[in-house]
């Protein structure tokens, strides 16, 4: 018999809750320990800030007799027309005096609110068991447990730390691992598969005898850590969104040439403004995106790199697994200079306007074209051009002019950008060989 609830399972576990049924009769119905269906409630319960007909979510112990009025800024009200604050869904976030009421069913099994007489008419904070977002969850963490490495970020950094220098003065990963065995705890295959995943600051190409060889088979993608993905997926961004609804967001992801040329773009699109800026890499390595964003930050100063940089949405590649050291920078301070969130696997269309603007390089340069002979200043005159073609989606302004508008042109200058007449714009290959 499978250890694994299935989606049947987890629907007769919710008609069970809704008939106020006791977990060990639900257990002996699908042939499972009650304590397996006690902790599948509990995990996979979620909460809800409802309300009913008249009566938006309320949470607060004295929401019966409270007469407040405008606790929240005028300017940012949205229920103008209530006449006390507690019929407004917001009340609970903006007023200083707000203690939370508990219910107690949540408390004592089956520690949610399924089968309560009472759900039709109360305004607290709810937990429920959904079965299918239950199953969801499931198939994601069955997903992840056999995905990815299991080291953290601090671990591959502290390995980084040992082996790198180390390789750099000429020694062979066998010769680190003999020495370092238990400083490592880790095997010497791992520390080869990191180094193919640019995890670490050297590559194969610094380990000499490696690169004598061709490699007899292809070698696997190798999976962004797990651990990085923690508070970061594409679900805390919706989130976080909802909870910060006016943040400009900013895409960011590779642009590969020819395979095996070795260099690669780093492209940064403005979602508000369609602005895209990209540099040139020498490696698809995780330290090259951390180092463009320290050249940023040295550039812009604090202050302005948190008015650009407020969120980042990337995808789940290799270069992006070190998360924490673009968000605090190289010293690894407590002070955040911005979020980085990941999409979901496969799904780029969750920053869609980052891959539409894709297709306006690729005029420029064409899928398989080698990057090996381009320049910096060949890649930025090739986005002062884009930067400078009008879209219709910005009522028939170009980025750069809408960048300058809602950021000034001070900033548009330490970027690097500038604007490129109308009739100079040129967005076919010819544009890098002038």
């Amino acid at each position: 018999m499978s250890k694994f609830l299935t989606y049947e399972d987890r629907m007769n576990i919710a008609l069970g809750l809704k008939e106020q049924l006791s977990f060990t009769v639900i257990a002996d119905s699908l042939c499972k320990d009650r304590t397996a269906i006690a902790k599948e409630v509990k995990k996979h319960a979620i909460e809800k800030r409802t309300g009913y007909s008249g009566w938006p979510y309320n949470a607060c112990r004295k929401r019966t007799d409270c007469k407040k009025q405008n606790i929240c800024p005028t300017e940012a009200c949205t229920h103008k027309s209530t006449a006390y604050c507690k019929l407004c869904n917001r009340c609970n976030d903006c007023c200083s005096e707000f203690q939370e009421e508990v219910c107690t069913v949540k408390m004592k099994p089956p520690y949610v609110c399924n089968g309560c007489a009472d759900y039709g008419k109360c305004t607290l904070k709810k937990s429920v068991y959904d079965p299918a977002e239950a199953q969801l969850a499931s198939m994601r963490a069955i997903s992840e447990a056999r995905s990815g490495i299991l080291s953290s970020e601090d671990e591959l950094d502290r390995l980084n730390s040992i082996i790198s220098p180390l390789v750099k003065n000429g020694q062979s990963i066998h010769q680190i691992y003999a020495d370092r065995k238990d400083e490592l705890m880790c095997s010497e295959r791992t520390i080869y598969s990191y180094i193919d995943a640019s995890l670490f600051d050297v590559r194969s190409i610094d380990l000499p005898r490696k690169v004598r060889f061709r490699p007899r088979y292809k070698k696997p993608e190798f999976k962004v850590d797990r651990g990085c993905r923690i508070g970061r997926n594409y679900e805390d961004f919706l989130k976080f969104m909802d909870k910060y609804p006016d943040t400009h967001v900013v895409q960011m992801d590779s642009l590969m040439g020819a395979k095996g040329s070795g260099k690669c773009l780093l492209t940064v699109h403005f979602v508000d403004t369609s602005l895209m800026l990209a540099f040139l890499r020498d490696a698809n390595t995780s330290q090259s995106v951390i180092d463009i964003f320290g050249d940023l930050f040295a550039v812009l100063k604090r202050k302005n790199f948190q008015t650009l940089f407020p969120v980042i949405l990337t995808d789940n590649g290799s270069e992006f697994s070190n998360p924490r050291a673009i968000e605090y920078g190289p010293y690894q301070d407590d002070v955040l200079r911005t979020r980085i969130f990941y999409c979901d696997p496969s799904a780029p269309y969750q920053k869609g306007a980052l891959e539409v603007n894709h297709e306006l390089i690729r005029r420029v340069i064409p899928k398989g074209t080698s990057l090996a002979d381009l320049t910096q200043g060949g890649v930025t005159h090739m986005m002062d051009h884009i930067n400078s073609y009008k879209r219709k989606k910005l009522n028939d302004r170009c980025p750069y002019d809408a960048f300058s508008f809602l950021y000034g042109e001070e900033l548009l200058q330490l970027l690097g950008c500038s604007r490129v007449p109308a009739e100079n714009i040129i967005l076919k290959p010819r544009l890098l060989k002038k």
